[in-house]
């Protein structure tokens, strides 16, 4: 969330920067001055009241000295009104800090400079194309009948065991998915990402100490008798590792990576856009983390882009990168950009990957710092990205890979699948 301190610096500009989000933020930004002038006078009125504490023990040590016990109980009695006003004081400063975090978490991050305006993804721009652009016929069939060809994947079974967004990979396909998550977990390590497996649970805590909590609830499956989420991304437990945590700047900058199933509810999708392997419910994704000093988040940013294009170009589909809008931004990000394969029987741009950074805003929520070189603590910046996501990369796979013969393996997938052709 936005510190207190980023507000009151130029109040005007958090107003503006939200409306290129699309979010009207004239009224809550002044709630929470408003708050934060309450909160300083009570803090004030409480510090004050403490020394006054403060004084009257020191005066009643000293009367109880001299032997003048009437005065030191009078001094006594003013302790105990002390206390008690001091007491309504402290539940109206906790009232009101309260107050101030309960606003502040409807408040999305500020969009950075380079975020262009928009509001919706028509509005995105792209920034960069690479890859080759499969020369397939005019009948080349798209991934759902692939896998129904080839016995890849069964979305029916899916239908039957849990419902629809839940396919079941088979043989090769299954085979297939995961030599993708080695080839990306590998490729991460070589990188210089540390492995972590997750859990795939997490509690209230980590959903608001990254953003999915209050702003996602309707997205995410919960377990209401545990009062625990299925995670839709890595990002969640990874990044929540270091909730509430001080880092010392030797530990900086950190690098994660993690494998781990992914849960979605996508509620209200619908149309041709969910097909096959389009959307889902449950799908499989790499992800990689960072943490870094305010110095650095924008250089590893790009690190983190250059990373996602070389996967794509080592398994030779044609992509390109969208800097997205404001108004197709997420609610936590400072600026995302989205990388989309081309899906070359379904003639379409489809997501792979987002690539964030979040600068103080989730670092905020978690509480999580480090101590620099002078002693003091500060918040750290975090920033993750799918390096990659399974679904739509093994759907423009299968698609643009297509031959009368079969379908072709790239050659970086080779030594995982123990096969360079599907047939």
């Amino acid at each position: 969330m936005l510190t207190i301190q980023q507000i009151k610096d130029d109040p005007k500009r958090t107003v503006e920067r939200l409306a290129v989000k699309g979010f009207d933020g004239a009224e809550l930004i002044g709630r929470v001055l408003d708050l934060d002038t309450r909160r300083r006078e009570l803090q004030l009125n409480n510090d004050n009241q403490a020394a006054e504490l403060n004084r009257k023990a020191a005066e009643i040590g000293r009367l109880m000295k001299d032997g003048k016990r009437a005065e030191a109980d009078d001094a006594k009695a003013a302790v105990a009104a002390i206390k008690e006003s001091q007491k309504e004081i402290a539940d109206r400063l906790a009232a009101t800090e309260t107050e101030i975090r309960d606003i502040l978490l409807t408040i999305p991050n500020l969009p950075c400079d380079m975020v262009p305006e928009g509001k919706t993804a028509a509005d995105n721009v792209v920034e960069k194309t690479g890859g080759p652009m499969p020369d397939l016929p005019e009948d080349a069939l798209p991934h759902w009948d692939l896998a129904k060809k080839y016995n890849l994947i069964d979305f029916d079974l899916g239908v039957k065991i849990t419902g629809a967004g839940f396919p079941v990979y088979i043989g090769k396909g299954a085979r297939l998915q995961r030599a993708l998550i080695q080839f990306f977990l590998d490729r991460a390590g070589e990188a210089g990402y540390l492995e972590i497996q997750p859990p795939y649970v997490v509690n209230e805590a980590s959903g608001y100490g990254t953003g999915q909590l209050p702003d996602k609830e309707g997205q995410m499956y919960h377990c209401q008798l545990d009062n625990l989420y299925l995670i839709p991304t890595a990002e969640v437990p990874v990044t929540n590792l270091y909730r509430d945590v001080i880092l010392t700047d030797a530990q900086l900058p950190i690098k994660n990576c993690a494998y781990s199933a992914c849960f979605r509810r996508e509620a209200g999708s619908y149309g041709k856009d969910v097909r096959g392997l389009n959307r889902l419910h449950q799908f499989d994704k790499v992800e990689i983390v960072r943490i870094e000093k305010p110095e650095n988040p924008y250089a590893a940013l790009e690190e983190m882009k250059d990373h996602v294009q070389g996967l794509l170009d080592s398994l030779g589909l044609p992509w390109h990168i969208l800097r997205l809008c404001g108004g197709d931004m997420s609610f936590t990000s400072a600026i995302t950009f989205d990388f989309e394969v081309f899906s070359a029987a379904q003639k379409r741009w489809l997501e792979v990957s987002s690539v964030s950074n979040f600068e103080t805003y989730q670092a905020n929520r978690l509480k999580c710092r480090y101590r620099g070189d002078d002693k003091k603590t500060h918040l750290v910046h975090t920033l993750n990205g799918s390096a990659l996501a399974l679904p739509r990369i093994m759907a423009a796979l299968l698609e643009n890979n297509q031959t009368p013969e079969g379908i072709i393996v790239p050659d970086c997938l080779r030594k995982y699948t123990g096969f360079d052709i599907i047939n």
